[in-house]
């Protein structure tokens, strides 16, 4: 058992003030979507705005054959996005520190990029199945979604 198991069993202490629940960590979604959609629409608009506004079938057809590619790019984007910031000294994206809010391995520790790419990951499957992944969040006792139990991960209030 670590030196922070009692602090992480207690819903607030000094170390952090409780788990984020699931209305906070979806404002926090909804900043960080704003911040991303500029390099997303940026990079759809760099690959494709000449091409779909041209009004020319063929350059049409041409932007729709590299959608796959965009689609790519834009999970990379995302991607690197999260784990980096969850993985850095902050441990949070923009909008979990605009909230206070930070992200912890179930020790309280600081994750690596590793666990912080795992955690996005299980995004995916958190919201392939409906969202229930997410919604699970306000459910678990230590206000966990599917990502953070796969990803054996804690988001808590600073």
């Amino acid at each position: 058992m670590s030196e922070y198991q009692d602090i992480l069993d207690s819903p607030s202490t000094p170390e952090h003030k409780g788990y984020a629940g699931f209305l906070l960590r979806f404002v926090a979604y909804i900043i960080d979507s704003l911040i991303l959609s500029i390099p997303i629409y940026g990079t759809m608009f760099a690959l494709f705005g000449t091409s779909m506004m041209s009004g020319d079938p063929a350059a049409m057809e041409e932007a729709g054959s590299m959608f796959f590619i965009w689609y790519l790019l834009i999970l990379a984007i995302m991607w690197f996005y999260y784990a980096y910031m969850e993985s850095s000294s902050n441990q949070a994206t923009i909008g979990k520190m605009a909230l206070g809010l930070k992200v912890t391995d179930m020790n309280g520790n600081k994750l690596n990029f590793m666990q912080a790419s795992g955690r996005f990951f299980g995004k995916i499957l958190s919201s392939l199945i409906v969202g229930i992944g997410y919604l699970m969040i306000a459910f678990t006792e230590k206000k966990q979604g599917l990502h953070d139990i796969l990803a054996k991960t804690l988001v808590v209030k600073k």
